[in-house]
């Protein structure tokens, strides 16, 4: 599989990340959020220091919540987050 997916980084993750977006290749063994994150840690040392709690950061594939184990395909839009709190 070749093509790209986006990423997008929201509120503190933006101002961590140093970025809003970006444009990730997506490998052959990239199926899932957690894969791209994976292989996103593999590439840059900022997301090892963005990313190192995973359950300190909510994520939205095609704007549908989702999780780690959700799926992705070339020209999906995926979304991080920090989580929310409501009152």
């Amino acid at each position: 599989m070749s093509g790209t997916v986006t990423i997008l980084y929201f509120a503190a993750l933006r101002e961590r990340m140093g970025r809003g977006n970006e444009n990730v290749p997506l490998g052959e063994n990239i199926a899932t959020v957690g894969d791209l994150l994976a292989a996103c840690r593999q590439r840059d040392t900022v997301f090892d220091q963005v990313f190192s709690q995973p359950g300190q950061v909510k994520v939205a594939v095609n704007r549908a919540l989702g999780s780690l184990e959700t799926p992705v395909k070339v020209g999906d839009e995926v979304a991080f987050f920090p989580p929310m709190t409501g009152g």
